[in-house]
Formats: C-alpha cells, sequence, structure tokens
C-alpha cells in the first residue's frame, strides 16, 4: 500500500514539474503531429483567404473543396495500410482512370447496347459501381500475389501498373471520352442533386455529434474495465465539445451554399412552386460524396484499431521478421491490404467520374503523388508501423486545399506540380526528424 502510495506522489511530482501547455498534452492525450498538422491547415487556409481576396473560406468553396477532397481521402486510408506495411502503391492513378473507364464503357455502352438495358433503369448505377469494386479488387489482388508470393518489391510492381493500367485506360476506348453517364451514378459526384439537403444534413450532424457522445463514454467505461488511466472529466467534455462543434460547424457551412438560380429556378418551374421577389434559398447540404468519404473513414479506423487483421498490418509494419515468427500470415495479410486498396480505389474512381459525368483517359492522373502525400503528411511514416486514418484523411484536405487556393490565385498547373513534389519532400523530411527525436 505504501509503494502505491509513493508512486502516485512520485508521478503527481512529476506532473507539477510539467509545463502548462505539457500537462494539457498529456491530460487531453492529443497528438503532437495532428495538431501541428491542423495548425498548419489553418495557416494555408487563413493565407489563401487573404491572397484571394476573401473568395477562399466561402462556402462555395469549401463545399467544393469537401467534394474534390473525397476521392483523394478515400485512397489515403488504403495507402496507410499499404505504408505502414512498409510498402507503397505508385498505381492508383492509373488504376483509377482504367476501373473508372471499365465503368463509363459498361454503362453508357455496353449495358444499354449489348444488354438492352433502357436510359435512366436502376440497375444501371449499381451493376457498374459493382463490376468497378470487382476490376479493382481483381488488380489489387494481382498486385498483392507478385508482391506477397512472388517477392518482386512493391516499388516495382506497382510502377509497372501505373505505365500498364494508363494504357490500358486508354486501350478500352482507344483514348475516346465517354460520356454521359447513367442519372443516379452522377449523384455520386454531387452537385445540387449529389447531395442530402439541409434537413437530412442536420440529422447527420446531429447523429454524428451522438456518436461522439457513445464514443467518448464507451472509452472511458473500457478504460475503467482494464484499470488504465481515465483521462480528467475536463478533458473529454472538451475533446467531445470540439469534435461536435467541428461537425456542426460543417453541416452549417455545407447548408450555406445555395443551388444555383438558373436550376432552382427549373426546379420551382418543374413543381409549381412560387419564387418569391428575393430569390429562393435551397441548401446544398452535405454531398454524397462526402458520405462515402466519412463512412469509408469510419470503416477503415475500425478496420485498423478494432480488429485482428488491423493489429496484424501494424505488427508485420514493425517488426515483419516477429510477425512471421508469431505464426501471422505476412503474405496473405499484404495480398488483402493490396485487394482493399483496389476496393478504395474503384470506390473513387466512381467518385471522379461521376463529378466529370465522364470517363476519361487522363482520370486519375497524378493522384498517386497526392494520395501519398496525404498519408505521409497525416503521420504515415514510411519506415512503417505506424499511421492514421483520420490523419491521412486530413493530409488529403491540407493536399487538397493548397491545389484549390492555387488555382483561385491563377498558378499555372506545372507550378502546382512543384508546390505538391515540395510539399511531400518536406513531409518526409519532418517524419525522418520526428521520428529521431522520439
Amino acid at each position: 500500500m505504501s509503494d502505491a502510495t509513493s508512486a502516485t506522489t512520485a508521478d503527481r511530482a512529476r506532473e507539477a514539474e510539467l509545463g502548462p501547455l505539457a500537462r494539457f498534452l498529456k491530460a487531453t492525450e492529443l497528438d503532437i503531429r495532428m495538431l501541428g498538422m491542423l495548425g498548419a491547415l489553418v495557416l494555408i487556409w487563413t493565407v489563401l483567404h487573404f491572397l484571394s481576396g476573401g473568395l477562399f473560406l466561402t462556402p462555395r468553396n469549401l463545399w467544393n473543396l469537401s467534394v474534390q477532397t473525397s476521392s483523394v481521402a478515400i485512397m489515403a486510408t488504403g495507402m496507410v495500410l499499404v505504408i505502414v506495411l512498409r510498402n507503397i502503391d505508385l498505381s492508383v492513378g492509373s488504376m483509377e482512370g482504367f476501373v473508372g473507364m471499365v465503368m463509363g464503357v459498361l454503362q453508357a455502352q455496353i449495358l444499354i447496347r449489348v444488354f438492352g438495358f433502357s436510359l435512366g433503369e436502376p440497375w444501371i448505377w449499381v451493376i457498374a459501381l459493382g463490376c468497378g469494386i470487382l476490376t479493382g479488387l481483381i488488380i489489387g489482388a494481382l498486385h498483392g500475389f507478385i508482391i506477397a508470393y512472388l517477392e518482386v518489391p512493391a516499388f516495382i510492381v506497382t510502377l509497372g501498373g501505373l505505365l500498364i493500367w494508363r494504357g490500358a485506360a486508354w486501350w478500352v476506348t482507344s483514348g475516346q471520352t465517354v460520356a454521359p453517364l447513367d442519372a443516379t451514378f452522377q449523384l455520386m459526384g454531387g452537385g445540387p442533386m449529389g447531395s442530402i439537403g439541409a434537413g437530412w444534413s442536420w440529422a447527420v450532424a446531429v447523429a454524428g455529434c451522438l456518436g461522439v457522445a457513445f464514443l467518448m463514454l464507451n472509452g472511458r467505461s473500457q478504460r475503467k474495465r482494464f484499470r488504465f488511466p481515465l483521462r480528467p472529466v475536463w478533458a473529454e467534455v472538451l475533446l467531445g465539445g470540439v469534435a461536435c462543434a467541428a461537425i456542426l460547424g460543417a453541416v452549417w457551412v455545407a447548408n450555406s451554399y445555395p443551388w444555383p438560380v438558373g436550376i432552382v429556378r427549373r426546379y420551382a418551374e418543374a413543381r409549381g412552386v412560387e419564387v418569391p421577389e428575393g430569390g429562393l434559398f435551397i441548401a446544398h447540404g452535405i454531398a454524397i460524396p462526402v458520405l462515402m468519404a466519412v463512412a469509408v473513414g469510419i470503416v477503415m479506423t475500425f478496420v485498423t484499431n478494432r480488429t485482428r487483421f488491423g493489429r496484424y498490418v501494424f505488427a508485420i509494419g514493425g517488426n515483419p521478421e516477429a510477425a512471421n515468427l508469431a505464426g501471422i500470415n505476412t503474405r496473405w495479410v499484404t495480398m488483402k491490404v493490396f485487394m482493399i486498396m483496389g476496393v478504395l480505389v474503384a470506390i473513387s474512381a466512381a467518385i471522379s467520374s461521376a463529378r466529370l459525368n465522364a470517363a476519361t483517359n487522363a482520370l486519375g492522373t497524378l493522384d498517386e503523388l497526392l494520395v501519398i502525400a496525404a498519408a505521409v503528411i497525416g503521420g504515415t511514416s514510411l519506415a512503417g508501423g505506424a499511421g492514421t486514418i483520420i490523419g491521412a484523411m486530413l493530409g488529403a484536405l491540407l493536399m487538397q486545399s493548397l491545389q484549390s487556393g492555387m488555382v483561385l490565385l491563377g498558378i499555372d498547373s506545372p507550378l502546382q506540380n512543384i508546390v505538391v513534389g515540395a510539399v511531400l519532400v518536406i513531409a518526409v523530411w519532418l517524419d525522418t526528424v520526428y521520428r529521431k527525436r522520439v
């Protein structure tokens, strides 16, 4: 009993020696790298808003930014697992173009001309999306098999895939663009009809806040159950409040962006609604691709944190030899990671092609750079064994913010690529410095 008392006293003494910031970080258990990335994001947004003459932090631009981020964020969640395993996937952009072209040709040509489907038939988008996901799964399995069982380095396999699948995307239609796509399929790209409106958006916000409260309470009860140290109540309330404020703020921004005047007029005429003198305000609300990205993020977070497969991935990335000696089937786990990557690429391809209402040979060009940069900026270590899904998604938002801001500033595309490449190099350098100090 005296030993326990002395240990507690010693812990309190060490805490008293810490500064206010250190005590705050210890109480809230916040990741310094995550805070640094959020700080960088706020700084970038502030600077871009000032340089763009107040155009960046507007509901319209932020809503478009969320839609543009969705496809990259989805692929970044898969890239986390790939990099945690000490591998890399350079083929995701080319895979996105090929899978997008397959889905486009399937719904715009094959299902209609060969199988006699009529335009607007509800099964078209289901079949197209299902075949796209299956194609991505097969490609990912092929990459994973060659890497895991034939022991060819992932860099070489996916570099070959970058060339092969980009060429295959061109080969499907000899470089021709396939358009238009199925009307229901287009909803996955966002737009006025591809959003859920103000009412449902607030419902999602309330559900998200309730989910945050549940996770906080459940996490605290689990800590009590296994006798782990508890965060102070004020820290729990603060973290939950900040998370809920972020959710409500994001929904408020989405609901502040109205439909364009022309679309509102056609909508009112079709339904016999009289447009008032000041105009009719119809909010976009949360875009469907954003909901898809959030859903993928939740699922991937659960997979990495709550499943045996996720623990295996991090164990292999931390020490492959020890994981193999512990009885983990490292080859099968590696193959499954690349299969998951292929499925996520297919979902991103559906979002990107739906947003363009076309399947093009150039779809996904250089997306591999954005995806890898998003994962690394989000805290995924190229040395393996460390990474978070939420960090990668925030990294995708940061990268897309840079691109969106540069477009608003009228910066040429080559210079945009220079900036993105420089950010990737700096992110890897910072990761190296951080690992040396930990």
